[in-house]
């Protein structure tokens, strides 16, 4: 009589459970780590192709080709313009692109260009607002050629107050510091008086002059404004060529 097998399956050792690399069939064991090995090479080569794509692009991006060297080349540089076109120019072909007109323009520049070398210091700012409200001339033009002017003020004082005394006889005025201060010390109120009678005829010669001369300067300048004017509607830049 044969034993009767046992139904249920036979288990394994348990060292042999715990064995990791154990399988049935130790052919395809033997081939799985071949093929572990050929796919890590196929990945490893993948990725090196892929950092050489990348290298390329943030190359060809950092340095430029040819056509792209030629057009930054003629590139214009930026134009650097000087005082006397930030100051003045830049300042006018504002006011024309808001609006003002030339004329306007012309005579506000003018009478700003005159009372600025009135004799009498420190009056040049109220007198130039004190102008354009009464003739209804641009204030910030006016403003500009008063300021342009402020040197050849102080450098015609001199000048204004001696021909003044000329042309209505009066005593010269004395330039030497001693002079004046000793003059001071004796004769104050004298002094003072006479100072305030060369300033007035200081300027009223200073007046005659720029009755005359406000219109001349006016007329003159208009037909540069014009211009401008023209070209800043036309877009024709630069307006005024690089000083």
């Amino acid at each position: 009589m044969q034993p009767v097998r046992p139904l249920l399956p036979r288990r394994r050792p348990l060292h042999q459970q715990l064995r990791p690399g154990y399988n049935k069939h130790p052919r395809q064991s033997n081939a799985a780590p071949c093929s572990s090995k050929n796919i890590h090479q196929f990945e490893s080569s993948s990725l090196n192709t892929d950092s050489v794509s990348q290298a390329q692009s943030i190359l060809s991006g950092v340095q430029p080709d040819e056509p792209n060297r030629s057009i930054a080349d003629e590139t214009p540089a930026p134009i650097h313009h000087n005082w006397l076109y930030r100051r003045v120019a830049l300042p006018v072909l504002a006011l024309l692109r808001m609006g003002a007109s030339p004329e306007k323009l012309a005579w506000s520049i003018a009478a700003g260009l005159l009372i600025g070398i009135n004799p009498i210091l420190g009056s040049t700012t109220i007198l130039c607002l004190a102008v354009a409200f009464v003739f209804r001339l641009n204030v910030a033009a006016s403003q500009l050629g008063n300021h342009i002017v402020y040197p050849l003020e102080l450098i015609l004082v001199i000048p204004f107050i001696r021909v003044a005394s000329r042309i209505f006889h009066t005593a010269p005025m004395p330039l030497s510091a001693n002079e004046l201060l000793r003059a001071a010390r004796e004769h104050p109120f004298d002094l003072s008086r006479q100072l305030w009678l060369w300033e007035w005829h200081a300027f009223l010669l200073w007046a005659a002059i720029a009755l005359g001369s406000i219109p001349i300067i006016a007329l003159a300048i208009t037909p540069v404004l014009r211009l401008l004017l023209s070209r800043v509607r036309a877009h024709k830049y630069p307006v005024i060529p690089a000083i």
